[in-house]
């Protein structure tokens, strides 16, 4: 049984971020492991492990990939890639590309995406995230009231598109 302090994370992913955390756990398994193994290796061929900075700074790398990868691996294996839109385009789902306007006539465009892709810069926000929880299952010109840690925001919906 989970945690109660887990929150259930969602699922869903790209295409595109199910690539990207793909690639990453091959670069790690194949390239970077490999390169750090050697390098462990080669400074406990040159004695003292104790003193030996180069060896212990490469066990602590080691360590750390290892650890990244039960996690890429992990959560590889519980996502499920969505790689069409839904059904019914005219609501907001994971995926959607979303433009909102607010009271002052300030507009945003955000997507949809799991959790494991977010990125503020690409304007890519968490399916976890309050804002996209309040927007699921909203249409165009509907009006969504969002908990932001300076209060509570209005947006109106002008557009919904899937990128698919």
């Amino acid at each position: 049984m989970p945690s109660p302090s887990k929150s259930k994370v969602s699922p869903y992913i790209t295409p595109k971020g199910h690539k990207r955390l793909s690639e990453e756990l091959t670069y790690l398994w194949k390239i970077k492991r490999p390169e750090v193994t050697r390098a462990v290796a080669e400074a406990a061929a040159m004695g003292d492990r104790s003193e030996n900075a180069e060896y212990i700074y490469g066990k602590k790398q080691l360590r750390e990939i290892d650890s990244r990868m039960r996690v890429l691996q992990r959560r590889l294996n519980e996502l499920k890639i969505v790689d069409r839109p839904p059904e019914d385009t005219t609501k907001i789902f994971f995926g959607a590309w979303v433009e909102l306007e607010d009271d002052d006539g300030n507009e945003y465009k955000y997507r949809i995406v799991g959790r494991d892709e977010f990125d503020p810069a690409k304007n890519y926000i968490s399916i976890d995230s309050p804002m996209a929880k309040a927007l699921l299952g909203k249409k165009e010109d509907d009006e969504v009231i969002v908990n932001r840690p300076n209060g509570k925001t209005a947006f109106i919906v002008l557009s919904i598109q899937y990128p698919f």
